[in-house]
């Protein structure tokens, strides 16, 4: 979720499945309709433009942006899984529409709110309250939160979901996939209708905040005695299928810290990076969305608020026992059982060509070359970069790869969301001291 920014205004959400089929077909067909226009104009020139040329005008991304984030539920949503904030890693065009998709969190009209309120909570429920604050204090795409406090002097944050978003997911992910296949970012003979599918599933996991509020409840279990970590505790008599109410918990926003001192970029870096390995290896729980907004800290305890556990999935023994295949081999690089452990996972297939696999293998080393160092800069390391040059590289040579099992798609989705949080901060953490703690004990 992003802080409501001062730019944020109330826009009602289209909660129709048809008025929200409609906008998302305008969109689309607009977006179509524009490819034309400036193809014709640019062959009459002689110019062969791409079909990504075509897509990623100003106008259309401007368009994009500002369609999705009025609709937001699943097509903000989607728009923002494809950018993923990945800085350099992605096309500049793509980081903009995610820019604009923070930027322009837009909330609902209270007399909207109201009406989604009075049909979850009981009759007289405002009597209930000492104080609410209609204007949210954040706002993203499936919902918004506001800040609270009951008469029995409970102090709350209360995340409230936009009417319609759980009954359009479908129709809302099948346009937005057309807008991708259009776009030309997809390398070609890659199938995206199991990405999608995987989205699709994830989005509706998203609208279920009793399902949400549950893994709450386990997350603040298992981080009980843990003091780097602050869960807010669910209140389970303000919740419902909705509507998921909490304490509320203070802290400033995780990118404010790139001003703090080294040694409490470098904690937080690294307890949040210590934590993504309990869950991978001992919770067998990881909480997939790795968006900034979902943590916060403390300026005066360096302690780590985390918060929106919507996206949290139980991580197979099997998948958790073949990344610590991989990550053992890798830090003793030992060349064959990294090859054997990638796949195992699915990083390529049997029917790889040989100079593919070749290249995949150099990546992963790359990889462990550099975070055996003592202590591994995130802010001074290209390597992001690096394995970019090397992607794109493969993908020029018709590498398409294999479909991946959805569990291993959420995990390099955390591992390269962790990677870009501290390379913000500018962090520096001892990987490898962390790895053989996590692996070995």
């Amino acid at each position: 979720m992003t802080d409501s920014s001062p730019n944020a205004r109330p826009v009602a959400v289209p909660s129709g499945r048809l008025s929200r089929l409609g906008r998302l077909g305008s969109l689309t067909a607009g977006i179509a309709g524009n490819m034309a226009l400036n193809g014709a104009a640019r062959m009459s020139r002689g110019e062969r433009p791409s079909m990504r040329d075509l897509m990623l005008t100003p106008r259309n991304v401007t368009r994009i942006a500002d369609e999705l984030s009025k609709m937001r539920g699943a097509a903000m949503k989607i728009g923002q899984l494809i950018s993923m904030d990945s800085g350099e890693v992605l096309p500049p065009e793509l980081s903009q529409i995610m820019a604009r998709l923070r930027s322009d969190a837009h909330f609902m009209p209270p007399a909207q709110l109201k009406s989604v309120l009075n049909a979850q909570w009981p009759e007289g429920w405002l009597a209930r309250f000492a104080q609410f604050e209609v204007r949210p204090i954040a706002a993203a795409s499936i919902g918004q939160v506001h800040r609270a406090r009951l008469k029995d002097r409970r102090e709350m944050a209360i995340k409230v979901q936009y009417p319609g978003v759980a009954q359009s997911i479908d129709s809302d992910v099948s346009n937005v996939g057309a807008l991708i296949r259009m776009s030309g970012l997809v390398p070609a003979g890659l199938d995206i209708a199991p990405y999608l599918s995987a989205a699709r599933e994830q989005l509706h996991e998203e609208t279920d905040y009793l399902r949400e509020g549950r893994y709450l409840h386990r997350f603040a279990d298992l981080l009980r005695a843990d003091p780097g970590f602050v869960v807010p505790e669910r209140y389970e008599d303000w919740t419902t299928p909705q509507i998921l109410s909490m304490s509320f918990a203070q802290g400033r926003p995780v990118e404010e810290a790139t001003e703090a001192s080294q040694e409490l970029r470098d904690g937080i870096a690294g307890r949040l990076i210590a934590l993504m390995l309990a869950e991978l290896f001992d919770f067998g729980l990881m909480q997939t969305d790795p968006n900034f907004a979902n943590y916060r800290y403390e300026p005066e305890t360096g302690r780590i608020v985390l918060l929106d556990f919507g996206a949290t999935r139980e991580i197979s023994r099997t998948v958790a026992e073949q990344y610590r295949r991989l990550m053992i081999a890798g830090l003793e690089a030992d060349t064959e059982r990294v090859e054997a452990a990638c796949l195992e996972i699915g990083f390529f297939a049997t029917d790889t060509a040989p100079a593919h696999r070749a290249r995949i293998l150099s990546m992963i080393a790359m990889v462990f070359d550099a975070i055996r160092a003592p202590s591994f800069d995130f802010g001074g390391t290209d390597l992001a970069q690096r394995l970019q040059a090397e992607g794109m590289a493969l993908a020029d040579d018709g590498f398409v790869p294999p479909p991946l099992p959805i569990d291993v798609l959420y995990l390099q989705r955390k591992f390269g969301g962790m990677f870009l949080l501290a390379a913000r901060l500018g962090a520096r953490v001892d990987i490898e001291g962390l790895l053989r703690r996590s692996l070995w004990g």
